[in-house]
């Protein structure tokens, strides 16, 4: 069996006095999707914050990629955060938003073959390839999202993370934003995190689930979740969609 990519033990993150992130223990696995949802303020950022070497952490253990996290190569770690609006007006082609990740880890260690040839293969993994000379600006959402994939991509990542990436999107878009996430952990073997605050769309496409707020409630697959858990991690008043996508129908959770 191979080691984790990721492994966290009996971790505790404070702000001051207040405790954020209580007793987490999380493993991710190469070929793992692992989808880390949960309400706003719950801890999910800060808990990327910790794996990326960005937040200190008080007892426990943290190991991502066998070495504490401040010693983990630029690359090393695919990251792509929450599409911010305002910077998707700068004049930039998509074939150079790819090319800054693939420039920004060849700073940090050797990468092998030449860059350009590099990113044309990575926007066409993304299936982004004929739009490569579209400024970013004037493409879609979906579209937007997948460039920025590729130019995390483009570092040759062990582990590529994404916070919130369906935001904006719509239905159609998200499901085939996920379906190319399916394909692109299996064809690379590495190891994913998606986090999110909508545990329906995310369940029939990840292969685990993490409930986060504050502590972790529930560590397993989507479909499988107890009532008790969905109420202490989101509330009593919510309502819950599981997409499988392999059926046109969805079944339907209330909580009252």
């Amino acid at each position: 069996m191979k080691a984790p990519l990721i492994q966290i033990r009996n971790i505790n993150v404070r702000y001051g006095n207040h405790v954020v992130l209580e007793r987490i223990s999380l493993d991710l696995n190469p070929g793992e999707m692992l989808s880390i949802v949960g309400p706003n303020g719950g801890g999910k950022t800060t808990l990327l914050k910790v794996i990326l070497g960005t937040r200190p952490f008080e007892n426990g253990t943290v190991q991502v990629l066998g070495k504490s996290p401040e010693h983990i190569p630029p690359g090393r770690i695919g990251f792509m955060p929450q599409l911010d609006a305002s910077r998707t007006r700068f004049p930039i082609r998509a074939f150079d938003v790819v090319m800054m990740g693939r420039r920004a880890a060849s700073r940090h260690r050797k990468l092998h073959g030449d860059n350009h040839a590099a990113v044309r293969k990575t926007l066409e993994e993304v299936g982004m390839l004929n739009q490569q000379q579209t400024p970013f600006r004037k493409l879609s959402g979906g579209q937007r999202q997948r460039v920025l994939i590729a130019r995390a991509l483009a570092m040759d990542p062990a582990i590529l993370i994404l916070d919130e990436p369906s935001t904006g999107l719509d239905v159609v878009s998200q499901e085939d934003f996920y379906r190319t996430l399916v394909r692109l952990k299996q064809e690379r073997d590495m190891g994913i995190i998606m986090v999110s605050h909508d545990i329906g769309v995310v369940s029939g496409y990840v292969d685990n689930i993490a409930c986060l707020n504050r502590q972790i409630h529930y560590h397993g697959t989507g479909d499988s979740i107890p009532d008790a858990v969905m109420e202490k991690v989101f509330g009593r008043n919510i309502q819950v969609l599981v997409h499988n996508p392999d059926c046109m129908t969805c079944q339907e959770h209330k909580h009252d």
